[in-house]
Protein backbone atom coordinates (compact mmCIF):
# COMPACT_ATOMS: atom_id res chain seq x y z
CA UNK A 1 0.00 0.00 0.00
CA UNK A 2 1.18 3.51 -0.88
CA UNK A 3 -0.01 6.62 0.93
CA UNK A 4 0.76 10.24 0.09
CA UNK A 5 0.30 12.94 2.73
CA UNK A 6 0.34 16.66 2.12
CA UNK A 7 0.40 19.46 4.67
CA UNK A 8 2.88 22.23 5.15
CA UNK A 9 3.98 25.65 6.21
CA UNK A 10 3.54 25.34 9.96
CA UNK A 11 3.93 22.63 12.58
CA UNK A 12 0.17 22.78 13.12
CA UNK A 13 -0.34 21.20 9.68
CA UNK A 14 2.76 18.99 9.63
CA UNK A 15 2.56 17.26 13.02
CA UNK A 16 -0.96 15.87 12.44
CA UNK A 17 0.23 14.48 9.11
CA UNK A 18 3.19 12.82 10.83
CA UNK A 19 0.90 11.39 13.51
CA UNK A 20 -1.38 9.95 10.82
CA UNK A 21 1.62 8.47 8.99
CA UNK A 22 2.81 6.75 12.17
CA UNK A 23 -0.68 5.39 12.85
CA UNK A 24 -0.85 3.96 9.32
CA UNK A 25 2.54 2.31 9.89
CA UNK A 26 1.19 0.75 13.09
CA UNK A 27 -1.59 -1.01 11.16
CA UNK A 28 0.36 -1.49 7.93
CA UNK A 29 4.08 -1.83 8.77
CA UNK A 30 5.01 -2.33 5.12
CA UNK A 31 3.07 0.68 3.86
CA UNK A 32 5.09 3.04 1.67
CA UNK A 33 4.47 6.61 2.82
CA UNK A 34 5.67 9.87 1.29
CA UNK A 35 4.94 13.56 1.91
CA UNK A 36 4.42 16.57 -0.32
CA UNK A 37 5.35 19.99 1.05
CA UNK A 38 6.75 23.34 0.06
CA UNK A 39 10.47 23.94 -0.59
CA UNK A 40 10.88 26.39 2.31
CA UNK A 41 8.39 25.27 4.95
CA UNK A 42 9.01 23.69 8.34
CA UNK A 43 8.21 20.29 6.80
CA UNK A 44 11.72 20.23 5.36
CA UNK A 45 13.05 19.82 8.89
CA UNK A 46 10.29 17.77 10.52
CA UNK A 47 9.45 15.20 7.83
CA UNK A 48 12.97 13.92 6.98
CA UNK A 49 13.70 13.73 10.72
CA UNK A 50 10.95 11.09 10.95
CA UNK A 51 12.41 9.15 8.02
CA UNK A 52 9.79 9.89 5.34
CA UNK A 53 10.63 11.04 1.80
CA UNK A 54 9.45 14.54 0.88
CA UNK A 55 8.39 15.84 -2.53
CA UNK A 56 8.12 19.56 -3.21
CA UNK A 57 5.44 21.71 -4.82
CA UNK A 58 5.78 25.49 -4.92
CA UNK A 59 2.61 27.36 -3.96
CA UNK A 60 1.71 30.80 -2.68
CA UNK A 61 -1.33 32.06 -0.81
CA UNK A 62 -3.47 34.92 -2.06
CA UNK A 63 -3.28 38.25 -0.23
CA UNK A 64 -6.71 39.63 0.73
CA UNK A 65 -5.65 43.26 1.24
CA UNK A 66 -5.51 45.17 -2.04
CA UNK A 67 -2.19 46.98 -2.45
CA UNK A 68 0.11 47.39 -5.46
CA UNK A 69 2.60 45.00 -3.88
CA UNK A 70 -0.11 42.43 -3.17
CA UNK A 71 -1.42 42.66 -6.74
CA UNK A 72 1.96 41.45 -7.98
CA UNK A 73 2.06 38.80 -5.25
CA UNK A 74 -1.36 37.55 -6.29
CA UNK A 75 -0.27 37.41 -9.94
CA UNK A 76 2.62 35.23 -8.82
CA UNK A 77 0.17 33.14 -6.78
CA UNK A 78 -1.96 32.56 -9.90
CA UNK A 79 1.09 31.38 -11.86
CA UNK A 80 2.13 29.06 -9.02
CA UNK A 81 -1.43 27.72 -8.75
CA UNK A 82 -1.18 26.57 -12.38
CA UNK A 83 2.38 25.18 -12.19
CA UNK A 84 1.70 23.47 -8.84
CA UNK A 85 -1.14 21.49 -10.43
CA UNK A 86 1.23 20.20 -13.10
CA UNK A 87 3.88 19.27 -10.52
CA UNK A 88 1.32 17.56 -8.28
CA UNK A 89 0.03 15.49 -11.20
CA UNK A 90 3.56 14.34 -11.95
CA UNK A 91 4.16 13.35 -8.32
CA UNK A 92 0.88 11.40 -8.31
CA UNK A 93 1.85 9.65 -11.55
CA UNK A 94 5.32 8.78 -10.29
CA UNK A 95 4.37 7.63 -6.77
CA UNK A 96 1.08 5.92 -7.71
CA UNK A 97 -0.60 6.26 -4.27
CA UNK A 98 -3.55 4.17 -3.15
CA UNK A 99 -4.68 6.96 -0.82
CA UNK A 100 -3.94 10.70 -0.52
CA UNK A 101 -4.47 12.67 2.70
CA UNK A 102 -4.27 16.43 3.28
CA UNK A 103 -3.81 18.18 6.61
CA UNK A 104 -3.98 21.81 5.48
CA UNK A 105 -1.73 24.52 4.18
CA UNK A 106 -1.89 25.76 0.60
CA UNK A 107 0.22 22.86 -0.66
CA UNK A 108 -2.61 20.40 0.08
CA UNK A 109 -4.84 21.91 -2.61
CA UNK A 110 -2.98 20.93 -5.81
CA UNK A 111 -2.01 17.51 -4.45
CA UNK A 112 -5.46 16.39 -3.32
CA UNK A 113 -7.18 17.97 -6.31
CA UNK A 114 -4.85 16.10 -8.67
CA UNK A 115 -5.53 12.82 -6.85
CA UNK A 116 -9.29 13.33 -6.81
CA UNK A 117 -9.31 14.13 -10.52
CA UNK A 118 -7.92 10.68 -11.35
CA UNK A 119 -10.18 8.81 -8.90
CA UNK A 120 -7.68 8.11 -6.11
CA UNK A 121 -9.39 7.98 -2.66
CA UNK A 122 -8.82 11.25 -0.80
CA UNK A 123 -9.39 12.65 2.69
CA UNK A 124 -8.67 15.96 4.37
CA UNK A 125 -8.19 16.57 8.10
CA UNK A 126 -9.06 20.00 9.56
CA UNK A 127 -7.42 20.85 12.88
CA UNK A 128 -9.22 24.09 13.80
CA UNK A 129 -12.71 25.06 14.95
CA UNK A 130 -13.22 26.97 11.70
CA UNK A 131 -12.12 25.39 8.44
CA UNK A 132 -9.23 26.97 6.59
CA UNK A 133 -9.38 28.14 2.98
CA UNK A 134 -7.75 24.95 1.67
CA UNK A 135 -10.18 22.67 3.49
CA UNK A 136 -13.13 24.70 2.19
CA UNK A 137 -11.88 24.38 -1.38
CA UNK A 138 -11.08 20.69 -1.08
CA UNK A 139 -14.36 19.79 0.63
CA UNK A 140 -16.05 19.89 -2.78
CA UNK A 141 -13.65 17.35 -4.26
CA UNK A 142 -12.40 14.88 -1.61
CA UNK A 143 -14.14 11.73 -0.41
CA UNK A 144 -13.96 12.43 3.34
CA UNK A 145 -13.62 15.56 5.49
CA UNK A 146 -12.47 14.92 9.07
CA UNK A 147 -12.80 17.63 11.73
CA UNK A 148 -11.49 18.14 15.25
CA UNK A 149 -14.22 20.15 17.01
CA UNK A 150 -17.88 19.10 17.38
CA UNK A 151 -19.20 22.35 15.89
CA UNK A 152 -16.57 23.01 13.23
CA UNK A 153 -17.75 25.66 10.79
CA UNK A 154 -16.77 26.63 7.27
CA UNK A 155 -17.93 23.71 5.12
CA UNK A 156 -21.40 22.60 4.07
CA UNK A 157 -20.55 18.97 3.24
CA UNK A 158 -20.92 16.10 5.76
CA UNK A 159 -17.98 15.84 8.15
CA UNK A 160 -16.62 13.17 10.47
CA UNK A 161 -15.54 14.12 13.99
CA UNK A 162 -12.18 12.50 14.72
CA UNK A 163 -10.30 15.05 16.82
CA UNK A 164 -6.64 15.98 16.56
CA UNK A 165 -4.05 13.24 16.96
CA UNK A 166 -1.60 13.86 19.80
CA UNK A 167 1.79 12.31 20.53
CA UNK A 168 1.38 9.02 22.44
CA UNK A 169 3.88 9.94 25.17
CA UNK A 170 1.59 12.76 26.35
CA UNK A 171 -0.54 10.23 28.22
CA UNK A 172 2.13 7.71 29.16
CA UNK A 173 2.58 8.83 32.81
CA UNK A 174 0.51 10.29 35.62
CA UNK A 175 0.70 13.90 36.80
CA UNK A 176 2.36 12.74 40.01
CA UNK A 177 5.04 10.84 38.08
CA UNK A 178 5.69 13.87 35.86
CA UNK A 179 6.05 16.16 38.88
CA UNK A 180 8.48 13.75 40.47
CA UNK A 181 10.56 13.70 37.27
CA UNK A 182 11.26 17.43 37.52
CA UNK A 183 11.23 17.70 41.30
CA UNK A 184 8.12 19.88 41.63
CA UNK A 185 6.18 19.95 44.92
CA UNK A 186 4.58 23.42 44.72
CA UNK A 187 1.82 24.51 42.32
CA UNK A 188 3.37 24.62 38.86
CA UNK A 189 2.67 27.09 36.02
CA UNK A 190 3.93 26.38 32.50
CA UNK A 191 3.87 29.03 29.76
CA UNK A 192 5.07 29.25 26.17
CA UNK A 193 4.29 31.14 22.99
CA UNK A 194 5.49 28.70 20.34
CA UNK A 195 8.81 27.49 18.91
CA UNK A 196 9.75 30.94 17.59
CA UNK A 197 8.19 32.75 20.53
CA UNK A 198 5.49 35.43 20.75
CA UNK A 199 6.79 38.87 21.71
CA UNK A 200 3.67 40.20 23.52
CA UNK A 201 3.32 36.94 25.49
CA UNK A 202 7.01 37.00 26.37
CA UNK A 203 6.80 40.61 27.58
CA UNK A 204 3.76 39.97 29.77
CA UNK A 205 5.15 36.75 31.22
CA UNK A 206 8.53 38.32 31.92
CA UNK A 207 6.89 41.25 33.76
CA UNK A 208 4.84 38.77 35.76
CA UNK A 209 7.90 36.68 36.63
CA UNK A 210 9.80 39.79 37.67
CA UNK A 211 6.94 40.95 39.91
CA UNK A 212 6.65 37.50 41.48
CA UNK A 213 10.37 36.78 41.84
CA UNK A 214 10.05 36.74 45.65
CA UNK A 215 6.82 34.71 45.64
CA UNK A 216 7.78 31.19 46.65
CA UNK A 217 4.25 29.81 46.71
CA UNK A 218 4.47 28.47 43.15
CA UNK A 219 7.00 27.59 40.43
CA UNK A 220 6.83 29.02 36.91
CA UNK A 221 8.60 27.80 33.74
CA UNK A 222 8.42 29.89 30.57
CA UNK A 223 9.81 29.17 27.10
CA UNK A 224 10.67 32.39 25.24
CA UNK A 225 11.32 30.84 21.84
CA UNK A 226 14.23 31.38 19.50
CA UNK A 227 13.38 34.96 18.48
CA UNK A 228 13.39 36.48 21.95
CA UNK A 229 15.72 34.22 23.85
CA UNK A 230 18.99 36.18 23.84
CA UNK A 231 17.36 39.53 24.65
CA UNK A 232 15.39 38.14 27.57
CA UNK A 233 18.41 36.27 28.91
CA UNK A 234 20.26 39.58 29.06
CA UNK A 235 17.34 41.25 30.85
CA UNK A 236 17.05 38.35 33.29
CA UNK A 237 20.74 38.63 34.09
CA UNK A 238 20.40 42.37 34.75
CA UNK A 239 17.34 41.76 36.95
CA UNK A 240 19.02 38.76 38.64
CA UNK A 241 15.91 36.79 37.72
CA UNK A 242 17.79 33.62 36.76
CA UNK A 243 18.97 33.33 40.38
CA UNK A 244 15.44 32.84 41.70
CA UNK A 245 14.39 29.26 42.38
CA UNK A 246 10.71 29.84 41.68
CA UNK A 247 11.23 30.88 38.04
CA UNK A 248 12.78 28.93 35.20
CA UNK A 249 13.61 30.56 31.86
CA UNK A 250 14.03 28.36 28.78
CA UNK A 251 14.43 28.90 25.06
CA UNK A 252 12.31 25.89 24.15
CA UNK A 253 10.45 23.12 25.99
CA UNK A 254 12.07 19.92 24.76
CA UNK A 255 10.29 17.74 27.33
CA UNK A 256 6.75 19.02 26.74
CA UNK A 257 4.95 15.79 27.79
CA UNK A 258 6.72 15.97 31.16
CA UNK A 259 6.25 19.71 31.67
CA UNK A 260 2.62 19.87 30.54
CA UNK A 261 1.83 16.68 32.43
CA UNK A 262 3.19 18.18 35.65
CA UNK A 263 1.50 21.58 35.29
CA UNK A 264 -1.40 22.86 37.38
CA UNK A 265 -2.00 25.74 34.95
CA UNK A 266 -0.83 26.37 31.37
CA UNK A 267 -0.50 29.76 29.66
CA UNK A 268 -0.22 29.53 25.86
CA UNK A 269 -1.53 30.37 22.40
CA UNK A 270 -4.56 28.50 21.06
CA UNK A 271 -3.16 26.29 18.32
CA UNK A 272 -5.32 23.25 17.65
CA UNK A 273 -2.75 20.59 18.57
CA UNK A 274 -1.81 22.30 21.83
CA UNK A 275 -5.51 22.46 22.73
CA UNK A 276 -5.93 18.77 21.97
CA UNK A 277 -3.07 18.01 24.35
CA UNK A 278 -4.53 20.27 27.06
CA UNK A 279 -7.89 18.52 26.71
CA UNK A 280 -6.40 15.02 26.82
CA UNK A 281 -4.48 15.89 30.00
CA UNK A 282 -7.31 17.92 31.52
CA UNK A 283 -5.19 21.04 32.00
CA UNK A 284 -6.71 24.38 33.07
CA UNK A 285 -5.39 27.10 30.80
CA UNK A 286 -5.11 30.81 30.14
CA UNK A 287 -5.35 31.05 26.37
CA UNK A 288 -3.94 34.04 24.50
CA UNK A 289 -4.96 33.44 20.86
CA UNK A 290 -2.66 34.82 18.21
CA UNK A 291 -4.35 37.75 16.44
CA UNK A 292 -2.02 37.32 13.45
CA UNK A 293 -3.34 34.03 12.05
CA UNK A 294 -5.72 33.74 9.10
CA UNK A 295 -9.43 34.05 9.82
CA UNK A 296 -8.78 34.44 13.59
CA UNK A 297 -9.00 30.68 13.95
CA UNK A 298 -7.04 30.66 17.23
CA UNK A 299 -9.63 32.94 18.83
CA UNK A 300 -12.38 30.58 17.71
CA UNK A 301 -10.43 27.57 19.00
CA UNK A 302 -9.93 29.28 22.37
CA UNK A 303 -13.58 30.27 22.61
CA UNK A 304 -14.63 26.61 22.43
CA UNK A 305 -12.57 25.97 25.57
CA UNK A 306 -13.63 29.19 27.31
CA UNK A 307 -17.33 28.55 26.62
CA UNK A 308 -17.28 25.24 28.55
CA UNK A 309 -15.21 26.68 31.40
CA UNK A 310 -11.96 24.89 30.50
CA UNK A 311 -9.94 28.08 29.99
CA UNK A 312 -9.71 31.81 30.49
CA UNK A 313 -9.63 33.56 27.11
CA UNK A 314 -7.32 36.56 27.34
CA UNK A 315 -7.00 38.59 24.15
CA UNK A 316 -3.55 39.96 23.42
CA UNK A 317 -4.86 43.53 23.12
CA UNK A 318 -6.11 43.35 26.72
CA UNK A 319 -3.06 41.61 28.16
CA UNK A 320 -0.11 42.86 30.17
CA UNK A 321 1.99 41.58 33.03
CA UNK A 322 -0.38 42.83 35.73
CA UNK A 323 -3.49 41.36 34.10
CA UNK A 324 -1.76 38.03 33.56
CA UNK A 325 -0.35 37.99 37.11
CA UNK A 326 -3.74 38.75 38.68
CA UNK A 327 -5.44 36.04 36.61
CA UNK A 328 -2.83 33.45 37.60
CA UNK A 329 -3.07 34.37 41.30
CA UNK A 330 -6.88 34.13 41.23
CA UNK A 331 -6.75 30.66 39.68
CA UNK A 332 -3.97 29.27 41.88
CA UNK A 333 -5.81 30.49 44.99
CA UNK A 334 -8.92 28.56 43.95
CA UNK A 335 -8.24 24.78 43.77
CA UNK A 336 -11.96 24.10 43.27
CA UNK A 337 -12.04 26.30 40.19
CA UNK A 338 -8.92 24.65 38.77
CA UNK A 339 -10.52 21.25 39.35
CA UNK A 340 -13.70 22.34 37.54
CA UNK A 341 -11.62 23.70 34.64
CA UNK A 342 -9.73 20.41 34.46
CA UNK A 343 -12.98 18.42 34.22
CA UNK A 344 -14.28 20.80 31.56
CA UNK A 345 -11.08 20.40 29.53
CA UNK A 346 -11.35 16.61 29.67
CA UNK A 347 -14.92 16.83 28.40
CA UNK A 348 -13.46 18.15 25.11
CA UNK A 349 -10.86 15.40 24.80
CA UNK A 350 -10.78 12.97 21.90
CA UNK A 351 -7.70 10.95 22.91
CA UNK A 352 -8.33 8.17 20.39
CA UNK A 353 -8.28 10.56 17.42
CA UNK A 354 -5.59 8.59 15.58
CA UNK A 355 -7.71 5.42 15.77
CA UNK A 356 -10.80 7.27 14.53
CA UNK A 357 -8.80 8.72 11.64
CA UNK A 358 -7.52 5.24 10.82
CA UNK A 359 -11.11 3.91 10.70
CA UNK A 360 -12.01 6.58 8.14
CA UNK A 361 -8.94 5.79 6.03
CA UNK A 362 -9.57 2.04 6.11
CA UNK A 363 -13.12 2.64 4.94
CA UNK A 364 -11.68 4.50 1.95
CA UNK A 365 -9.18 1.75 1.24
CA UNK A 366 -11.81 -0.98 1.28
Amino acid sequence: MKVLLSGGGTAGHINPALAIAKRIKKSYPHAEIAFVGTPNGMENRLVPKEGFPLYHVTVRGFMRKITLKNIFRNMDAVIKAITSQCKAKKIIADFQPDLVIGTGGYVSWPVLKAAADVGIPTAVHEQNAVCGVTTKMLSKHVDKVMVSFPDTTGVTCPTILTGNPIRPDMLSKSKEARRKEIGITLPYVLSFGGSLGAAPVNEAVYDMMKADRYDNTYVHTHAFGKAGWEAFCKRAEEDKLEQKKNVELKEYIYDMPTRMGAADLVICRAGAITLAELAALGKPAILIPSPYVTNHHQYKNAKVFADVGAAILLEEKNMNGDVLRNTVHQLLSSPDRLSAMSKAAKSLALPDADDKIMEVLEELLH
